[in-house]
Order: C-alpha cells, then structure tokens, then sequence
C-alpha cells in the first residue's frame, strides 16, 4: 500500500504514520511544503528507531507526485466524501492521500476525484479525526481486504506459552 500526506504540519504525526507504514510494510510519500524539517526530533521521537526502515519519498508539489507516480489509482480521504472508507475494493498498490491537520487535501484537488474520495464517519458535530489515526483506521481496512499479504498474523508471548 501507498500512504500519501499532502503538505502535513504536524512532525509527530508524519513519525507515527512512519512507524504505521513500517509496520504494515507500506510506503510514504510526503508531498510538500511539510511543517517541518525531516530530521526534527519530534518526527524521530514519533518514529522510534523504525524511520531508517521506511521506504519514504519527497514531492515538490502535487503535480510532481502525479508526475512521479503516472498510473496511481489514488484515495482521497476527506471528511467531504460521499464514500465511506469501508465501502471501497482496495488493490495492494493503491494510493490513500490524506491532507495537512489543519485544512485537509485542497478542494481544487478533490474537484477531479469525486469517485475517489473516502471518508471515516463520526459525529456531525466533530470536524475530523487526528491525521495518524485516519491513516491507520484506512490503512488496515486496505490490508484487511487484501489478506495482510507478508504480514505476521500471530504472536507469541516473550516470556510465557500460551496455556492450552
């Protein structure tokens, strides 16, 4: 899977969402401008020692990442959605574009994906959730879908065995 973050402002969302994609053996494209410089210590806090693992690529802008990325089938998660997000067949080289904390992906850009865009629902009086829980909450919806291909799907306990 593919997460895409639209000029995010928040560095320890972008390292959470880092984490996630590591996690979930995704890869992040970070379209700018970015509230943050990629070295700051809230984004490495965030991330833990797993950002040296993330397989994470920086646009110039919008049109560079469509120019980058020529045949992206994209998402747009956006509370202004006619879709919810569970609604959707997920491939496992699909694209889900998230805008900045403040203001979301720019209406200019969601003008061109109308069938495209997905939301999370919530409460009306509640203007959006926190970034790195939308991702995660579509994210795992995506790899539900498609079997959590390479994923572990079972753990053990450090210490003990489980009791038969």
């Amino acid at each position: 899977m593919n997460i895409v973050l639209h000029e995010p402002e928040i560095p320890a969302n972008t390292g959470n969402i880092g984490r996630t994609c590591v996690a979930t053996g995704s890869r992040l494209h970070l379209i700018q401008p970015l509230g943050f410089c990629l070295d700051e210590k809230q984004l490495r806090r965030a991330g833990l020692d797993y950002w040296k693992y993330l397989d994470v690529t920086v646009y110039k802008n919008f049109e560079d990442f469509l120019e980058k990325n020529p045949n992206a089938k994209i998402y747009m998660a956006t509370t202004k959605a006619k879709y919810v997000y569970s609604e959707v067949s997920y491939q496992s080289d699909d694209y889900i574009m998230f805008g900045k904390e403040s203001a979301g992906i720019p209406e200019e850009i969601l003008v061109n994906y109308k069938e495209n865009c997905i939301r999370i629902p919530m409460e009306p009086e509640i203007r959006s959730l926190n970034l790195s829980n939308s991702v995660a909450i579509v994210l795992y919806e995506a790899l539900r879908q498609n079997q959590f291909r390479k994923m572990q799907l079972t753990g053990e306990l450090h210490r003990l065995h489980w009791k038969e």
